[in-house]
């Protein structure tokens, strides 16, 4: 009787030390900050999701809410300290990590954005020294997306820039044209087109009598679809080319096949993607949004938990030296926090969708 007991007793030990030696040896609390009320809350929601899904065993997240107030980044700090994160993801908005980073300084606790710009926040986090990483891209890095491609692709085709007039769209072009002509590229047709209207033969045709064939637009998508229907109809070879906020809804006035834009992919058709978008279509949640990037962000941070006890590193330097194969592509930090990859790319508009083109090679 004794005999059985002890080697019952056995096995509930030698079980219980096979689930510990199981657990990874970065097990730890990583925070997700994100709304959870308020008009930003569906976007929260998919930060959540997308962190959920991807928490490894062992692993825990915890949800600190995020009101995307001026000064509530404070107590966004406070509660990551409280709770026992180890790395934080998500945050949403400038407002937190302004205020939520100078506090973060000295406990150890990197933050990863999935969706702030601004570069003067990483550049006051290079000189004072906080732990900043950021998973999209930066102010500027769609004008440089863009510029890349017309010096890599379109050198000898003539070039047009027009704007629509808005601050974003007028900075945005004003930027191509800075580094297309630094390249030996000078428009043939440089204007601000008036938005909005029904439709911009007048346009098309002062275009064409340029002589340009690819038409850089600062402008939204109804714009430029307007555009491409009247160049279409008017026999006009123009190509139009729009930027991130091309990928709006295709409507009222359905894109032509055959228009372009410099943007983020669709991370849910990518093939890095696949393996999460099955988990998250088995949990029932769309791969829409924020939900990859959030997803990957986690990839981020688990990998980089686990680099730092392997190898007796900060986690801050292990998210410097590490690339993670994730649910976006790969990512690899450069030492000031930003991607080292530009996320934008070149898609054209095909049978209702977009389409990634190649990379040409030499």
């Amino acid at each position: 009787m004794r005999h059985s007991s002890f080697i019952r007793s056995s096995a509930i030990l030698s079980a219980a030390l096979c689930a510990l030696l199981a657990q990874p040896a970065s097990a730890a609390v990583i925070g997700v900050v994100a709304p959870t009320s308020g008009p930003y809350a569906r976007l929260g929601e998919q930060i959540q999701h997308g962190a959920s899904a991807a928490v490894g065993d062992g692993n825990q997240i915890v949800v600190v809410p995020e009101t995307c107030e001026p000064g509530s980044g404070k107590q966004v700090a406070e509660q990551l300290k409280t709770q026992g994160v180890s790395i934080a993801i998500g945050f949403l908005c400038v407002e937190t990590l302004t205020d939520a980073l100078p506090l973060l300084k000295g406990t150890g606790i990197p933050a990863i954005t999935v969706s702030v710009r601004s570069r003067i926040l990483s550049e006051d986090a290079q000189r004072q020294g906080w732990s900043f990483f950021r998973l999209a891209p930066a102010e500027g890095q769609e004008a440089a997306a863009l510029s890349d491609v017309i010096l890599g692709r379109w050198q000898n085709q003539p070039i047009a820039l027009i704007d629509d007039g808005t601050i974003y769209a007028r900075d945005l072009i004003a930027a191509v044209r800075s580094r297309i002509e630094a390249g030996g590229i000078k428009p043939v047709f440089v204007d601000t087109f008036r938005p909005g209207q029904e439709q911009q033969l007048s346009l098309v045709r002062r275009l064409a009598k340029a002589g340009a064939t690819r038409v850089i637009v600062g402008g939204d998508r109804t714009d430029i679809a307007v555009m491409a229907r009247d160049a279409e109809k008017d026999g006009a070879k123009l190509t139009f080319v729009g930027g991130d906020v091309m990928r709006a809804a295709n409507r009222p006035v359905s894109l032509p096949e055959g228009v372009m834009a410099v943007a983020l992919p669709d991370f849910s058709k990518e093939v890095d993607a696949d393996g999460a978008v099955s988990i998250l279509r088995v949990a029932g949640v769309d791969p829409d949004g924020y939900t990859l990037p959030a997803y990957a962000a986690v990839q981020v941070a688990e990998q980089a938990l686990n680099a730092a006890q392997t190898h007796a590193l900060s986690l801050t330097d292990a998210l410097r030296q590490e690339t993670v194969q994730s649910a976006i592509g790969p990512v690899a930090f450069q030492s000031n926090g930003e991607l080292k990859q530009n996320l934008f790319t070149l898609q054209t508009w095909r049978q209702n969708g977009w389409s990634m083109e190649q990379t040409p090679t030499e």
